[in-house]
Order: C-alpha cells, then structure tokens, then sequence
C-alpha cells in the first residue's frame, strides 16, 4: 500500500502556542489550572491537558475565586473577559494572534462608522468570541443564501471579516456576492487569512491528485478538519473520511485494488493509494498511530508529498515567560 503524508499537516502555530500556554501555566502556578472550552478542538488533546490537572469549563462561573483561568484558542466575549476579572480570576488569553487581529480589524471598521458582515459558521466558539469583541452592527453570513437576504442600513459603508478557520477558496463565493451586491463593500486584503488553513488546504488538494482515499485526522467539531475533509473530495474519483484517530479507520476503506492504464495501454490492478492529513488542532503521533494501524493491514509504503514549508511563531505572554509571582505576573 502506497501512503503518501501532505505537508504541511497538524499543528499550526496558533495551536501550539495555545497547549504551551496551559503546560507553562501548570508548571508555574501547578493544578488545578482552568480553561474556559476545549483549549482547541481535539479529544487526544484535552484528554492529556486533563490528565495533568487541567479542569476545562464551559464557563467562568464554574472557577472558584481567585484561580487561573485560561481563554482557549478562539477567543472569548469582551463581556466573558470582564465577569472573569470581576470574580478576581487570573486572567491569561491563549486567543490566537490571528483571531485577535480579526477583533482588532473589526472594531477598527465598527470605529470608522462601518457596518460589518462576518463569514463564518453560526455557533462556532471563534464567531461568538469575535461577535462580542465588535460595537456597532454585525451581519453573520455562511453561503450565498445568506448575502440575498442582508438587510443593511447603510450600502456605501459597509466592511467584511471572516472566520480565520476558512480559507481563500472558502469564503470566495460569498465574498464575490457580497461584492456584486455592494460593490462599495470593503474587507481585509487576502494576506490576512489565516496561513494554517489555507496551507493545509492547498496541501490536501495536491495530496488529492495522487491518492484514491484520503483518511483527515481531526475532531467532528474542528471547522477547519471538515472542510480538508470536503476539499479532498472535490477530486472526482477520490473518496475522504474524518477519523479522530487510528481505532476509528474502516479497513473497507483502503483495501482493495483499483484499475488504471498502464503506459503501454494495458489494464492493470494495483492496491489503493492512501493519502493521510490531520486538521490544525491534531498532534502529529495521531498520523504516526494510523500509519502503523495500516502496517497491520499490510505491507505500506510512506512517502512525504512537498510542500510548504511553515515557521511561523507566536510570542507566548510575558505573564508566563517572566519569573515573577503570581500577582505581579498576572499584572495585580
């Protein structure tokens, strides 16, 4: 079996920084630390962070006073930051910079006097964080459907934002319409979207064109692990599958022989090719688990697609990299 990997794959820099802010927290201020939703959206990842002491809330009412509390990866309300420090929580925000620069150019626009559109997915931890960090009038829209039924006050100032877990070729669409209807409409320049995801999603097309089965490693709940999901599909003949981890795999799914042409016109058999990826929020020993559950199916083959290279990093708080005491970490 020939299993080719897609690169880049996995964690992206905004995921890593946000798991070693909670390990540095445990380590500075010991257990039990809290975090307000799963830190990112990954089980395996929760689960570990759990199994060091981390208690994970779907709210700040559920931390006792005084303890630290740490804001996962998407970000949070403007009014879920102030309760937090009202109860005298320890504040420390694991919002990916990325996400924050959406909340940034989103209140800029809401500063100037625009009315704002926000693409993304309804419910989502990011759209709800982003929703409460913008004064003024926000529109939600996902598809096209959603852009014919606008009702705007203003048609000369208006201004777009999106979800930083879709990417270029997923908010194009909507985009285009939004234009065709407000052609004055204004919006951040393309080198604003997230580079993890549109990374990870030019990776798994070109992973799509070699391979006949394309396994995503990722959670059900990971925006960005669905839509790799989807775009290996878009290749005709290539079927894709979401699996969080190796006990899930189907062997239905890549067992078998597929007919091809040979260079000298014959019809020939070979075994099915197996493409395999993981979302932004999965660890990479989940891809090495599921190469070695395929080992158990048969004789496999593993070769590395080319790719791009990533070497972003994000500066982790200073509340964290400073030796100081709590209090005067946490700014008291």
């Amino acid at each position: 079996m020939q299993v080719l990997l897609a690169q880049p794959r996995g964690f992206c820099a905004g995921v890593e920084r946000a798991i070693s802010i909670v390990e540095m927290a445990l380590e500075k201020f010991g257990a039990p630390i809290y975090v307000r939703h799963e830190i990112v959206h990954n089980p395996h990842v929760v689960k570990r962070l759990k199994d060091k002491g981390v208690i994970f809330v779907e709210e700040t009412d559920e931390v006792p006073d005084g303890s630290v509390v740490i804001f996962s990866a998407h970000g949070v309300t403007e009014e879920v930051e102030n309760h937090a420090k009202s109860r005298n929580l320890k504040v420390i925000d694991a919002t990916c910079p990325l996400v924050s620069k959406v909340h940034t150019e989103g209140k800029r626009y809401a500063k100037q006097g625009y009315e704002i559109i926000l693409i993304g997915h309804k419910g989502h931890p990011e759209i709800e964080g982003t929703l409460g960090r913008i004064s003024g009038v926000v529109h939600l829209v996902s598809d096209i459907k959603d852009v014919a039924k606008l009702q705007v006050h203003q048609t000369d100032k208006l201004a777009y934002i999106t979800q930083t877990t879709l990417s270029i070729d997923d908010t194009k669409d909507v985009i285009d319409a939004l234009k065709a209807r407000f052609p004055s409409i204004i919006g951040p320049a393309t080198k604003d979207i997230c580079y993890a995801t549109q990374n990870r999603q030019g990776a798994v097309r070109e992973l799509a064109e070699h391979v006949d089965v394309v396994l995503v490693i990722g959670a059900h709940n990971s925006s960005n692990s669905n839509r790799l999901r989807e775009r290996a599909e878009e290749k005709e003949g290539v079927k894709s599958y979401l699996i969080e981890d190796a006990s899930k795999l189907d062997e239905k799914w890549v067992k078998g022989k597929k007919q091809v042409t040979s260079p000298d016109g014959k019809v020939v058999e070979r075994e099915l090719r197996v493409g395999i990826t993981a979302g932004a929020s999965a660890p990479e020993d989940l891809v090495q688990e599921l190469i070695e559950r395929l080992k158990q199916i048969g004789k496999v083959e593993v070769s590395i697609l080319p790719g791009v290279q990533e070497n972003v990093h994000f500066h982790l708080p200073t509340s964290l990299t400073k030796a100081e005491p709590l209090k005067a970490a946490l700014g008291e």
